[in-house]
């Protein structure tokens, strides 16, 4: 080997086991670390204009009544809507098979469920965020310090879900598609090509 093709071999080869090492120390790759610090650092800044805008105790508040508020109330309500939502679904829109007729629709492949959870969860957090303007609860005080009116809100945060469920339903679409195709391609008996089942247990 040259010492032209070693030298460009070395800088590589010591950035792979650099990387190797913090994966084995930190438990995670070096990119998960480096999204961890700039999350702690954009946290440390919003925490810095809290504190120096003098609504510490206000902000203080605000956190522990969202925990209490969340952990104790929302979660278990928002968990029993969401398994009360399933039992009303079909099998095959769970993730679980309907028979050989929807394996070859490619329904069984895709199950809706989750095309179904994220626009809703992104939809219900951008109203438990700004729901005193969505809901005109606190249009006197935005208007005395904005000058604006709260009544655009409402429509907007309908715009945002709506256009959030078109993509969902769009994607969910090209998802059936594509299993659908991989369906009727598949040999007679083969079964429907689930993710991962082709993947071997490494003993």
């Amino acid at each position: 080997m040259s010492t032209r093709a070693r030298s460009r071999r070395s800088p590589a080869a010591a950035a792979k086991f650099l990387s190797r090492a913090i994966s084995a120390w930190y438990g995670a790759r070096p990119l998960h670390l480096l999204a961890l610090l700039a999350a702690f650092a954009l946290a440390g800044y919003a925490l810095r204009a809290v504190v120096a805008a003098h609504q510490w105790r206000g902000f203080a508040v605000w956190f522990i009544v969202a925990i209490i508020g969340h952990d104790l109330l929302l979660f278990p309500l928002y968990s029993l809507a969401d398994l009360s939502f399933r039992r009303l679904l079909p099998r095959w829109a769970r993730g679980g098979t309907a028979g050989p007729g929807a394996a070859a629709a490619g329904r069984s492949l895709v199950p809706v469920i989750n095309y179904i959870r994220v626009p809703a969860g992104f939809a219900l957090l951008l109203l438990l965020v700004w729901f005193p303007l969505i809901l005109g609860l606190s249009a006197v005080t935005y208007r005395r310090a904005s000058g604006l009116g709260t009544d655009p809100y409402l429509w907007r945060w309908l715009a945002v879900t709506g256009v959030m469920f078109a993509l969902s339903a769009a994607s969910y679409a090209l998802a059936l598609r594509r299993a659908s195709a991989r369906a009727r391609r598949a040999p007679p008996g083969a079964g429907p090509n689930l993710p991962g089942k082709n993947l071997r247990t490494v003993k």
